[in-house]
């Protein structure tokens, strides 16, 4: 799936700026989206008052309903120093959207998510610091792999041609909004990894556009195994045959948790760049945005990180705020980008 950096025709830039220092992607857009403290009518317009299911909480659909809020965390992200930002459509698949009974919307979703983010970054990008928009695909709330039903453990909600076709979906609207990349991200169950990565590869064969993709697993505690029960080192062996551009960890721990496991993967993916962005540490109901870390804290594990040589991709996800995101990229652009095998000498050829 991973061509040659010299034949993107987006994110041109990309590849070379990881060779260059640490890129920094965005931290959080949910817990941004609760600062707003929105109501129901936020997530309704004029087509959807009479919808039956409360909405209120369907984040992603505030592109259609509230583009200003999300137009405004994007900006508030950017300005922080990121320079990668996601689209707002973690959830934006028609078989998550499935649960508000708004799967018919999910291509407009991602169409207009794509275009808000491709706007901002457009706004903000300079010669001297290009802007990328990672078109998001999130795990959805089925799994390929897992039974829902502890009394039935052949059970399954889904299949991998249901998800295929629900990523294919996403993913052709998120090129037209104007994507740079795409972003398998917080992944719990690699079969539906496997099922996105089949369809961004069926996609990018279809249109012959191709983006470079970036596969980020979440271990979801201290075994240290994402929930299908991989570790580390078998999750990337078993997405490696996509030769994304990065591979990495997010959401679920903080970084102090996170640490031996980013660590076990910058040493088994040698041919490939590294991302993380964890959360802003544990839960804390009490704390101004839900998780114990302050931007000093998860700035500080971050540059522990770098400073070992761990990072090509660094940012925050639930918990993390714009405050996060400027620390991270205050104390990061010291730090020299962890090197890989296989992207120098490609970009040496």
């Amino acid at each position: 799936m991973y061509p040659l950096p010299n034949t993107y025709t987006r994110g041109v830039a990309l590849p070379a700026l990881l060779q260059q220092r640490i890129v920094i992607i965005d931290g959080a857009m949910g817990t941004m989206i609760q600062r707003h403290k929105l109501g129901e009518a936020d997530f309704r317009h004029a087509s959807l008052q009479d919808h039956p299911k409360d909405l209120k909480g369907n984040n992603d659909l505030l592109v259609l309903t509230r583009p200003d809020v999300v137009r405004e965390i994007h900006d508030q992200y950017l300005a922080a120093g990121a320079d990668i930002i996601e689209t707002n459509t973690f959830g934006a698949t028609s078989i998550a959207q499935e649960d508000y009974g708004l799967a018919h919307l999910a291509r407009e979703m991602n169409v207009a998510a794509a275009r808000i983010a491709r706007e901002a970054a457009d706004a903000a990008a300079t010669p001297e610091q290009p802007r990328f928009v990672a078109g998001a695909l999130g795990p959805t709330p089925r799994t390929a792999s897992i039974s829902p039903d502890v009394n039935d453990p052949g059970a399954r909600n889904t299949s991998f041609d249901e998800l295929r076709a629900a990523y294919r979906e996403q993913a052709a609207a998120l090129l037209e909004g104007g994507c740079d990349l795409f972003l398998v991200e917080t992944i719990f169950d690699t079969l539906n990894a496997k099922a996105a990565i089949f369809a961004l590869d069926e996609l990018m064969e279809e249109t012959g556009e191709r983006l470079p993709v970036v596969i980020s697993g979440t271990v979801t505690d201290a075994s240290g195994r994402i929930l299908s029960g991989q570790t580390v080192a078998a999750f990337w062996h078993s997405v490696r045959h996509a030769r994304p551009l990065a591979v990495g960890l997010n959401c679920a721990l903080g970084a102090a948790v996170m640490r031996p496991y980013i660590e076990e993967l910058s040493k088994v993916a040698a041919d490939t760049y590294i991302s993380c962005y964890p959360n802003a540490g544990l839960p804390n109901p009490m704390a101004e945005t839900g998780f114990d870390e302050t931007p000093g804290i998860t700035g500080g594990l971050m540059e522990e990180f770098a400073r070992v040589g761990f990072l090509n991709i660094a940012g925050g996800c639930c918990g993390t705020t714009p405050e996060h995101i400027a620390e991270i990229a205050r104390r990061l652009r010291l730090y020299r980008p962890r090197q890989t095998k296989l992207f120098s000498k490609l970009l040496a050829a």
